[in-house]
């Protein structure tokens, strides 16, 4: 879908989130740069500067991202995008979603997932997540907020190690009846 905007400024009740430029860098790496965010993730070299970086800037070519603010502070508390890079045409991801240690276990990624999912259902009738198969933190998240495990079979090999993605679903259906 050509008209689809990659790169809205989105508001929730505890999250806005913005497009992500270069001069968002330091305080995104700020948070980034903790080694527990990516404990369980397939990368955990993401937390190393360089390496963060080259994500940032793999969202930049990629139509952009979007960072993630608290509305109570006005920091910025993490990052995700919308791609369609690994997903049909008729169907969109959101994904490479990090927040803030301090706010994991309460309500901030469901107000940022429900935000852009209303965007991308606008448009699209399922948004897909892929996930590390081991990451068992963001699989509990995504069965959290009613993400619906799908057949998906991906393996990446990356920093000289192979890495198996798994995939949930949200439709426009269940995410009517759900948020």
């Amino acid at each position: 879908m050509t008209d689809f905007d990659f790169q809205p400024t989105l508001t929730g009740a505890l999250i806005e989130m913005r497009p992500y430029s270069d001069d968002d860098f330091e305080a995104l790496y700020a948070v980034a740069s903790d080694p527990l965010i990516w404990e369980v993730h397939p990368v955990p070299e993401r937390a190393e500067r360089q390496i963060f970086k080259a994500n940032t800037d793999d969202a930049l070519s990629d139509k952009g991202g979007l960072v993630a603010i608290e509305r109570a502070t006005g920091a910025i508390v993490g990052f995700s995008r919308y791609s369609q890079v690994y997903v049909g045409e008729a169907e969109m991801e959101i994904g490479w979603t990090f927040l803030s240690r301090h706010l994991w276990g309460g309500q901030h990624n469901r107000d940022m997932k429900r935000i852009m999912l209303t965007h991308a259902l606008a448009s699209f009738p399922r948004v897909i997540f892929r996930v590390g198969e081991d990451n068992v933190r963001s699989r509990r998240a995504m069965e959290k907020i009613g993400g619906m495990l799908i057949s998906w079979d991906e393996t990446i090999t990356a920093f000289g190690r192979d890495m198996r993605f798994i995939a949930y679903e949200i439709t426009h259906e269940a995410f009517v009846g759900r948020f």
